[in-house]
């Protein structure tokens, strides 16, 4: 009986640890460190990696109740804004790669949606910290190329927003997020 317990221990340890592994290959489980020099750049690089942070620690080990939470009939479900930061972060990223946007319907899982966020907010945070000149990145609709000012107040604040919201909603259905993250130094204490 304690070899079976033991086999049983040992499988959760190596299960947790590999689980652990994968999950911290995603970008954003803590913050980049900040840049030496203050630029339009670096800032608007920082703003968006602390929307990852934000977004990593959201949307991490979340259930299948926490998904289909819904704070009313009217509004979207957990999953439904997952799906809403995802259309956002992809206008952000094809700001940054100077693609035009698409309404292109893609079936995604949560663990796709969330691991497809976090690169595409990494992929936009990296080309910005090395622009000089971040007025080329124009979000582009068809004919239509808007600004980069409505890049921060658009869909970066717009996301940071949401992150708030399933923030809220993971703690409504009980599984509030890592005690342990801490959002001013973007680290999670030991």
């Amino acid at each position: 009986m304690k070899k079976v317990l033991l086999i049983v221990f040992s499988l959760f340890v190596l299960i947790g640890f590999a689980q652990e592994n994968s999950e911290s290959e995603l970008p954003y489980y803590e913050i980049p460190e900040y840049s030496d020099e203050f630029t339009a750049g670096t800032m608007a690089a920082r703003m968006v990696d602390a929307l990852g942070f934000r977004y990593y620690w959201a949307t991490d080990s979340l259930t299948e109740k926490d998904l289909a939470y819904k704070a009313n009939e009217d509004g979207r479900s957990t999953e439904e804004t997952i799906k809403h930061i995802y259309d956002l972060s992809k206008i952000i990223v094809n700001s940054t790669l100077k693609e035009p946007n698409s309404r292109i319907d893609e079936d995604l899982s949560y663990e796709e949606m969330r691991a497809k966020t976090l690169t595409n907010l990494k992929t936009a945070a990296d080309i910005l910290r090395t622009s000089d000149d971040i007025s080329q990145y124009k979000i582009i609709f068809g004919e239509q190329e808007i600004p980069f000012w409505n890049q921060v107040n658009g869909p970066i604040a717009d996301a940071i927003w949401h992150c708030g919201q399933i923030v809220i909603y993971r703690r409504t259905t009980g599984n509030p997020i890592n005690p342990k993250v801490n959002h001013f130094s973007g680290k999670v204490r030991n």
